[in-house]
């Protein structure tokens, strides 16, 4: 059998504090007696058990120890669906208790001296006529602070004019206020000294002016949100008549539970019975919620669909799915609410209203306050961050790196600022105690490991942008450096991706480890990792090291044309593991540097355009030379093309007696990169040239020998003419020039051989 050691060690701790009360007692009554040695513990206990008095007591006191765990040791074997059912009972019964109470109370109202109660009831109408008075007049006082209020407000965006808007909103908002105060002061004057005797005040006047002041209050937080004569001060989207309609309904719904509980009840508690009071305030909660929710229900398309648009309006994804989602159950939410309050108000109908006031403000303060930070920081990210010229002309993509990470960081905060609204709304409903888990060891670590996640994504992401921008800095060419060669180009681009790397790995360590993760297992395996890829990606580690080395021989460069693993093509991207090339059809080839084997840049230095050019073998070579010289000086007339070019031409002369042609090589140094282009420039004058004095340019031509006798004799050619169209015409005496058709055929004219 297993021992309940808690309730054990209970019981006998119960049991030693009853045996030293019993014995303290009999050591106080036997202090009269003579002194007698001290007695040992076991001693005391024995005359302890054998004086019946003591004994029966401690018999009692065991027994009802044990009854109480009896009880909590049932109460803890209850199931969550009969403790459902113990609670149901419970509300059952006291509500049937108090409607019975109530109706005892009713049965007993034929005894209530009315009469009495008809100077107290003159007062009270005359403290009420006199209040409402008061805050009527000074409403109209303060009517031209309203009108100028709306009218100092400007709707524009910004955070500026956000600040400005609130300021003047809560300006005119406190003016509404003291309007409340003033008239609530008056009333209590008139109470004091004008009606009844002077200085005395009778409670139900004090309940009213108190009911007063806190309806009003809320009264005037509503038209903060939902202003109904003024559309600049009102902070909530809503058109006037919206806004008039949820203003109104309000405050009907408000005077309506806030005098009938505030007021109504307590006077029906103090002057008849508490028990009426109890059933006053079930059937005002009633009446409120069947009201309620008819408004609701009338209302649940059009505010859904209000909300939706909201959500579609919303530059936040997580804004956008809280509004959805609201517009889905803003019915269930608003329903709730109202049926919370008459629940609470029938379990507990002396302190409902308080309970549901403080929770209901509570609710109301952090969504406020949550909606003007989030409106704030909306404000913020909208608007574009700015540099200045000096900074852009250095920095040229800073501000755009700017732009895109503070609107990130601030769609954060927002979020962030969305969970501690939510998290003070359940707190406001003793759904989640906000304070308790802050001191509780779980919530400081949860937030100090918050904060630091926050504080190294932030270091992390501004060491990248610094570094970012001192590589921009570098590569500018405005800078007064003048523009940065192809090689620190490649080797800066080369460092910025190993730098990322570097504080990609580090953030996520140093972000686990503060998350409570042990990243020593973690670096250990990735070390084991690394080892095994070394040994089983021999490829990889070759590429790495060849490309290490390229780059620091300063072999290839972004840019450069250059022939490697016989490709040709411009180097347009280098890794630390391959390169890719584009060649001149336009496609791309990514080679690992495993596989080259040697690397020919064109880009290096200077270039040269080599031109071979054949002439006839009857046309006079320095003729020939004479004018390639001339079409070199018609090139170098062009200013463009002067630039790229660094020398005079170079004739190398006869390179070859081809076997149609004889061969004249000349060469033009140029800019690394230009040979191609000054090339083609070159050859299209030189034929020009050659053209124009007459030098033939050979091309390939046919030749056919029939053979000869060794007489010198040849054969004749056996050689047979088809019969054309032409020719058959002219037999025929259709055409009488043969001859001329023949040696100018028409279109068409087919000469076949047999």
């Amino acid at each position: 059998m297993s021992t309940n050691l808690p309730g054990l060690t209970q019981r006998l701790l119960h049991s030693f504090f009853v045996l030293l009360l019993i014995g303290l007692s009999i050591s106080v009554q036997a202090d009269t007696g003579p002194a007698s040695q001290p007695a040992t513990s076991s001693q005391l206990l024995a005359d302890l058990l054998e004086n019946p008095e003591t004994r029966d007591q401690l018999i009692r006191e065991l027994r009802a120890l044990a009854t109480a765990e009896e009880g909590a040791a049932d109460s803890e074997q209850l199931t969550l669906v009969q403790q459902v059912a113990d609670t149901t009972q419970a509300f059952a019964q006291q509500l049937t208790t108090q409607i019975l109470n109530a109706l005892d109370a009713i049965s007993t109202l034929g005894q209530t001296e009315w009469h009495l109660l008809v100077p107290h009831a003159l007062n009270f109408l005359y403290v009420i006529i006199a209040t409402l008075a008061s805050y009527l007049v000074l409403r109209k006082l303060a009517i031209p602070l309203f009108r100028y209020a709306n009218n100092l407000v400007n709707t524009q965006p910004g955070a500026g004019r956000l600040l400005t808007r609130l300021g003047v909103v809560l300006g005119a908002w406190v003016v509404d206020l003291l309007t409340i105060l003033l008239a609530w002061v008056a009333g209590y004057s008139i109470a004091l000294f004008l009606i009844g005797e002077l200085g005395e005040m009778e409670t139900v006047q004090s309940l009213f002016l108190n009911a007063f002041l806190v309806i009003e209050l809320f009264k005037a937080m509503v038209r903060l949100f939902f202003s109904a004569r003024y559309d600049r001060l009102r902070l909530l989207p809503f058109c006037a008549e919206t806004a008039a309609y949820w203003n109104a309904w309000l405050a009907r719904i408000s005077s309506f539970i806030g005098y009938g509980m505030l007021l109504l009840v307590p006077v029906v508690n103090f002057y008849l019975a508490p028990a009426l009071g109890h059933l006053l305030s079930l059937i005002i909660m009633l009446i409120a919620f069947a009201y309620a929710l008819a408004i609701i229900l009338q209302n649940k398309k059009r505010v859904a669909q209000n909300i939706s648009e909201q959500a579609e309006q919303a530059d936040f994804a997580f804004t956008t799915v809280l509004l959805n989602m609201l517009s889905r159950s803003w019915h269930l939410l608003a329903i709730a609410y109202f049926a919370g309050l008459l629940l609470v108000t029938a379990i507990r109908p002396e302190d409902a209203l308080p309970v549901m006031l403080q929770a209901s403000l509570q609710t109301l303060l952090a969504i406020v306050v949550g909606l003007f930070i989030s409106a704030l920081l909306t404000q913020m990210i909208s608007r574009q961050m700015r540099i200045s010229d000096e900074l852009k002309q250095r920095f040229p993509a800073l501000e755009q790196r700017l732009n895109e990470f503070i609107p990130t960081s601030l769609k954060v905060v927002r979020l962030v600022i969305m969970l501690v609204v939510f998290a003070f709304v359940l707190d406001a409903w003793s759904l989640f105690n906000v304070s308790d888990w802050l001191n509780s060891e779980a919530g400081a670590r949860i937030i100090g490991s918050a904060l630091s996640v926050a504080i190294i994504l932030l270091v992390a992401k501004l060491l990248w942008i610094a570094f970012a921008s001192w590589v921009e800095h570098q590569l500018n060419p405005t800078t007064g450096r003048g523009a940065a060669s192809a090689r620190q180009q490649t080797l800066l681009k080369l460092m910025s991706n190993a730098v990322m790397i570097t504080l990609i790995v580090f953030t996520v360590m140093i972000t686990l480890a503060e998350l409570g993760l042990n990243i020593g297992p973690l670096i250990a395996g990735a070390g084991v990792v690394g080892l095994a890829i070394g040994f089983g990606a021999q490829t990889l580690v070759k590429d790495v090291i060849t490309g290490v080395f390229i780059q620091l021989e300063n072999a290839i460069n972004t840019g450069d044309v250059v022939t490697a693993d016989g490709i040709t093509g411009t180097a347009e991207n280098l890794t630390i593991r391959s390169l890719g090339l584009r060649d001149r059809f336009g496609t791309y080839h990514l080679i690992p540097f495993s596989s080259i084997t040697s690397v020919s840049n064109y880009m290096r230095g200077y270039g040269y355009h080599v031109g071979e050019y054949g002439v006839a073998y009857r046309e006079d070579t320095d003729e020939v030379i004479v004018h390639l010289r001339a079409a070199f000086d018609e090139l170098m007339s062009d200013p463009e093309v002067r630039d790229n070019i660094m020398d005079d031409l170079e004739v190398q002369g006869v390179t070859a007696l081809a076997d149609n042609s004889v061969n004249i090589r000349v060469r033009i140094k140029t800019l690394p990169g230009a040979q191609w282009s000054i090339g083609r420039a070159y050859n299209r004058l030189v034929k020009r040239h050659l053209d124009a004095a007459g030098i033939e340019i050979p091309f390939p031509h046919l030749t056919l020998y029939f053979g000869q006798n060794k007489d010198g004799s040849a054969p004749p050619a056996a050689l047979n003419l088809v019969s054309t169209p032409a020719s058959r015409r002219a037999e025929k005496g259709l055409n009488t020039q043969p001859d001329q058709a023949r040696s100018n055929p028409e279109p068409g004219t087919d000469f076949d051989e047999v």
